[in-house]
């Protein structure tokens, strides 16, 4: 049982996971690595086969995309001012609840 402190912290020196990473999830790992070219080639033959579907074949090239170049990174927009959306989003809620009887009065 780990140790906490009253902020819900882990003592110092005290391990969240004292046990580490279960060894069957490295085993599992090793297996798969090990058949990686195999893997790789099954879904090329997928890719290339215009008897497949559209979707498999999509499906195939673009994991074997992500496995040789790594997923594509995503960007967020950082520009934006948190009153602004509040703003528009209570405009919204009001432009819909208008009307509605029982309804609350629009949000100031």
């Amino acid at each position: 049982m780990t140790t906490r402190t009253p902020q819900g912290k882990f003592v110092k020196g005290q391990s969240g996971n004292p046990g580490g990473r279960p060894k069957l999830l490295s085993e599992v790992q090793e297996l798969a690595r090990a058949h990686t070219a195999e893997n790789l080639e099954g879904l090329m033959e997928i890719a290339r086969n215009a008897k497949s579907p559209a979707q498999a074949r999509v499906a195939a090239r673009v994991a074997v995309l992500d496995r040789a170049w790594g997923k594509p990174g995503q960007s967020i927009d950082m520009n934006m001012n948190p009153a602004d959306e509040l703003d528009e989003m209570l405009e919204t809620l009001n432009g819909k609840t208008r009307g509605i009887p029982g309804a609350a009065k629009p949000i100031q």
